[in-house]
């Protein structure tokens, strides 16, 4: 059986992003390999197997055009209401909190945050399948 192990974002600036992710996620430095054309960085919290990795591309200096096929990452917290409070004390801008309802039954309270390069970042409440 197939183990889902991280998944890859392009950023432009390494200290922006790792702070970023720290910040509003806590995930920290899990290795940083660099290469003579790009750098990649993992990071992961005690939480969950699943890193996120970080890849610099040492010649770029233009913000990476995401296009319109990027859904989102999503992660899990405990008490989203104290997180979205944390992310706005925090400056990191967090979108309002959302109830999405189905069949007359809460599904999801979630809020979006985007990173330093624009990527979308769902902040679900554990409930239901999302654990």
């Amino acid at each position: 059986m197939a183990k889902f192990i991280h998944a890859m974002i392009r950023v432009l600036d390494e200290a922006r992003s790792v702070e970023f992710y720290r910040t509003a996620f806590g995930l920290e430095i899990a290795d940083r390999f660099v290469f003579d054309d790009f750098t990649l960085i993992y990071l992961r919290n005690s939480e969950a197997d699943i890193e996120v990795e970080l890849t610099v591309n040492h010649d770029r200096s233009t913000p990476y055009d995401l296009g319109d096929g990027y859904g989102h990452m999503a992660f899990c917290v405990d008490d989203l209401d104290a997180e979205h409070a944390r992310f706005t004390a925090a400056g990191l801008a967090p979108r309002k909190i959302v109830a999405f309802n189905r069949d007359g039954a809460l599904m999801a309270r979630f809020f979006f945050v985007q990173d330093p390069d624009g990527y979308q970042i769902e902040v679900l409440q554990r409930h239901g399948r999302y654990r």
